[in-house]
């Protein structure tokens, strides 16, 4: 079952305030032998989650309970030791994590990609474009709304790597047309349903995601949204209360056979979600 609960030590507020926010039940408890994944808010509302960690509990015997937060809070969780094993997807992140000895045994998953939204009126003309940059150009000329998600996840930090190559200061228009939800991901495609605006999404997400609105896909295809998952252990040797043995066992059967079909079978609205490549980079 994929809930969460309350991390074994030292849990800083930030930790603490993501735990209290994706506690589902009021039975929720902390069991010193479960094992504790951090995972991007992606894996967990698309159902992902919900569709492996039954399959994977009864092949292995191991309870699992995850933390569903943005991949920058993730691996904070996982420098200060508040969870076994991380699957995030900032691959550039991961490896300074591991190369910072926070972690080890980094191994690709799985991949979708990101989508740009906007409202069916499109008053930027993006849709059709295969160019994100160029989108983000036009959004940006035309003053039109941008959500972002602003807390600094992987979905967030892909964004603010688009907008560095359109040379556009979204510091500085922070506020006026780029707005700041400081919020996870469907929190934050609420919000650009609601303002119709645009916003950069994973497609997991969007496919799974309800109250779209008058929100459509209106720019994809760009090589530059490649959306690739890693699962990384937390470093026993510097956290030595960390579940060392059920985090081998879950990236293991992660990059199985085994898993990556799991992954691959998962569907809504029977379209895949993500695309299992534990042989990729």
């Amino acid at each position: 079952m994929t809930i969460a609960v309350k991390s074994r030590r030292h849990v800083t507020l930030l930790a603490a305030l993501a735990l209290v926010i994706t506690l589902v039940g009021p039975g929720a408890r902390a069991q010193d032998d479960a094992l504790l994944v951090a995972s991007t808010t992606s894996t967990e509302n698309s159902g992902l989650f919900a569709h492996i960690l039954p399959i994977f509990e009864a092949h292995s015997q191991i309870k699992t309970r995850v933390i569903a937060v943005g991949t920058g809070q993730a691996l904070r969780l996982g420098r200060n030791g508040d969870a076994d094993v991380l699957l995030v997807h900032d691959p550039a992140a991961e490896r300074a994590f591991i190369a910072a000895g926070h972690g080890v045994d980094r191994r690709p998953v799985m991949y979708n990609d990101f989508v740009l939204l906007g409202p069916k009126g499109d008053p930027s003309s993006v849709r059709g474009m295969t160019d994100a940059v160029a989108a983000l150009r036009a959004i940006a000329r035309a003053g039109a709304v941008f959500i972002s998600r602003g807390d600094d996840s992987g979905t967030h930090r892909a964004e603010r790597r688009l907008w560095n190559l359109t040379e556009v200061d979204v510091e500085t228009a922070s506020g006026t047309w780029y707005r700041e939800a400081g919020a996870g991901m469907g929190a934050a495609l609420n919000i650009a349903s609601s303002v119709g605006g645009y916003i950069l999404s994973d497609r997991a997400t969007w496919l799974s995601f309800r109250n779209k609105g008058n929100l459509a896909i209106l720019a994809a295809g760009d090589a530059r949204l490649f959306n690739q998952y890693g699962v990384v252990r937390v470093n026993p040797a510097r956290h030595r209360h960390v579940n060392a043995r059920a985090a081998s066992a879950f990236v293991e059967w992660l990059v199985s056979p085994a898993g990556q079909d799991a992954i691959g079978k998962f569907r809504v609205q029977g379209q895949q979600l993500f695309f299992p490549n534990a042989s990729g980079s």
